[in-house]
């Protein structure tokens, strides 16, 4: 078999993302015939930016989400196959007999697919990025509200914990945290004890503040909802063999990898100060209105007045940053990954791709290149989506 053309790639490759633009076009045709039911969601559609944004970043969702079910991957992301090392993108497959007859675009210096490579790693960031920027988020919305909102002394102290971390070099905090030495100790898993327990720890006070006066469907309810997230937050936390087993395997719902663990609570620990930060602005802000006034006087409880009306006050300006901070993680992964720092070295992770392919770059583009120009359409995406969010939101 001859290499194919570039036409022959570009083609192939669309055809392997079938699943993709078939998703995307669903995605976007249900969102828009039904967008003026979707609130601020729906008046994205009306934003060109936003569209572009979105239809980039839901590409890369869905890429990842396919690929982990193996229906767009050509070869196993870890496979190697010595005869196509450094091999150029559209190289047919020899010496071993697999389901794909080429290396769609190219190989390695390990002999691994970069196509599959690729789509691999989107799923790493779709696993990590939204969920790591989330629990952020939950970590600086429930300090970040009684700080704005009672101020003095609990402001002082949570603000001036927040300028510590921040003051403190990103990338030195990575690397520490994902040392050996420092992974032995089991810092990282008893800092994911305490960061882990805030989602617990909002809804717990969400309800409460919500369903104080309705006892008789408040208690039911929060033990249900508590008791899964508990589950759940024991399941996160607890690894056999580390410092923090403490659930038995077989009620462990699932196994969090340690390299895993530890990035995601890296990266949960240098955003939420930033988020804090934020929040606290946003409530010393939105404190001084009428409307809030208007929940103290009725007799509201003040968790009741931080989480029911200021927070949904504030989401505008929060979900735009949500966007953007969900783009800094992902840079940040990557940085992880290329300074081989926290994921495993076979990792298909784009920023590991990118350190395997930079060593050999003067003489091939493609290994490096391919991971690059994803990383870098995802957080532009990202960026746009962003944008587009925050030109509708102040239409409101």
């Amino acid at each position: 078999m001859d290499t194919l053309t570039w036409a022959e790639i570009i083609s192939r490759i669309l055809l392997q993302l079938a699943p993709v633009w078939i998703a995307l076009v669903l995605t976007f045709t249900v969102s828009i015939l039904y967008k003026r039911r979707l609130g601020l969601y729906g008046k994205l559609f009306d934003s060109v930016i936003g569209m572009i944004g979105f239809a980039l970043v839901m590409f890369w969702v869905f890429t990842g989400i396919f690929g982990a079910m193996d229906m767009v991957v050509t070869h196993d992301a870890l496979n190697q196959i010595p005869a196509m090392k450094n091999k150029v993108p559209g190289t047919p497959v020899t010496g071993a007999d697999d389901v794909y007859a080429y290396y769609l675009l190219g190989g390695d210096n390990l002999a691994r697919d970069v196509f599959s490579r690729m789509v691999k790693g989107a799923w790493v960031v779709v696993q990590i990025a939204p969920l790591a920027t989330l629990f952020a988020f939950m970590v600086g919305i429930t300090l970040g509200l009684p700080a704005g909102f009672f101020g003095g002394r609990l402001d002082t102290l949570l603000s001036f914990l927040a300028n510590l971390i921040l003051a403190f070099p990103v990338i030195l905090l990575f690397y520490l945290l994902v040392t050996p030495e420092i992974i032995a100790t089991g810092i990282p898993n008893y800092m994911a004890t305490v960061l882990f327990i805030f989602p617990l720890v909002f809804v717990t006070v969400l309800l409460n503040s919500r369903y104080h006066t309705q006892p008789k469907l408040r208690t039911p309810l929060m033990i249900g909802v508590l008791g899964v997230l508990g589950w759940l937050y024991l399941s996160l936390i607890s690894e056999v063999g580390s410092k923090v087993d403490v659930i038995p395997g077989f009620v462990d719902l699932f196994d969090v990898p340690g390299g895993i663990l530890v990035v995601f609570v890296s990266v949960v620990f240098v955003n939420a100060p930033t988020v804090f930060r934020i929040v606290r602005g946003l409530t010393m802000d939105i404190k001084t209105r009428d409307y809030v006034a208007a929940a103290q006087t009725r007799g509201e409880g003040p968790w009741y007045i931080m989480l029911w009306e200021i927070l949904p006050n504030a989401r505008g300006p929060l979900i735009v940053d949500f966007c953007l901070r969900i783009g800094y993680t992902t840079i940040l992964l990557g940085t992880l990954g290329f300074f081989g720092l926290g994921l495993p070295p076979e990792s298909p992770d784009w920023g590991t791709t990118i350190n395997d392919g930079r060593r050999l770059l003067s003489i091939y583009l493609h290994p490096a290149m391919v991971p690059a120009v994803s990383l870098l359409s995802l957080v532009l995406g990202l960026n746009l989506l962003a944008d587009g969010l925050r030109e509708e939101s102040l239409k409101d």
